[in-house]
């Protein structure tokens, strides 16, 4: 799958949106990029486009939330450098008092538990690899709460201390674990996704805001974190736009 001596970077969710970015400029950076998701026909474009640009690239589809499907994807690697748990998401923007269980589980389930099957399951490449990274892709909402996002925010407060764990256990072994978590981002589908398809309440969200953040900014904080020198760790790097003091306080030019 790839060149011998060349470093591997898996990132998943890289069918679109910050995982898409983050699979070229790491690619860009001079990994073997193995992108992942769950529309393969989105990923194997990514990767199409990755080689046609003279870089190094491979699209797998991949469930995160099927621990089966990741084992056998884990297993089909012959190393792995850097980790990048892009996978993710949120659906609904409803109070805790009506909020849907089955959206909160489907966002733990992706969130937390997709990144905990894959972290577990690349781990001992990344070990082996004598320089490992693992990076998880969080959010601002893990790190402090604001209205109508009560299931989202309880996921990615647990990817966030997910993060925080393993990097206390792991200590003193050769792999890093970094916390990206981006504030407000404009993508393609992220807000599209969250309601359900609804473009003016997605609309809604960035109305007014001058520059949110694109998923290239996010990636190449990404890229830059992964690439300091090994015994550098960049533990937790919030990154908001300018217009973003905080999750409710946004400056809107309307």
């Amino acid at each position: 799958m790839t060149t011998a001596g060349t470093p591997v970077a898996v990132v998943t969710g890289a069918s679109s949106g910050i995982g898409a970015a983050t699979a070229r400029q790491l690619a860009a950076a001079g990994f073997h990029v193995v992108l992942t998701a769950r529309r393969k026909d989105r990923i194997e474009a990514v990767a199409a486009e990755i080689t046609e640009a003279g870089h190094q690239a491979t699209a797998q589809a991949l469930d995160v939330t099927d621990r089966e499907a990741v084992d056998t994807f884990a297993a089909s690697l012959s190393r792995c450098d850097v980790l990048v748990n892009n996978a993710g998401g949120a659906l609904g923007a409803d109070p805790v008092a009506t909020g849907d269980p089955a959206d909160w589980r489907r966002m733990y389930e992706v969130n937390v538990i997709g990144t905990l099957h894959v972290t577990q399951a690349l781990l001992p490449a990344l070990t082996d690899s004598g320089d490992g990274t693992i990076v998880v892709l969080s959010s601002t909402a893990g790190l402090s709460t604001y209205e109508g996002g009560g299931g989202y925010v309880a996921a990615k407060h647990g990817e966030h201390v997910l993060a925080e764990t393993l990097r206390l256990e792991i200590v003193g072994t050769p792999v890093r674990v970094i916390e990206v978590a981006p504030g407000m981002v404009k993508t393609d589908e992220f807000a599209t996704t969250r309601f359900r398809g609804d473009t003016d309440k997605a609309a809604k969200v960035y109305a007014g805001v001058a520059a949110p953040l694109t998923a290239d900014d996010v990636a190449e904080t990404i890229t830059w974190a992964v690439t300091r020198p090994p015994h550098v760790n960049i533990d937790l790097l919030v990154v908001r736009p300018r217009a973003q003091a905080s999750n409710s306080k946004v400056h809107r030019e309307l």
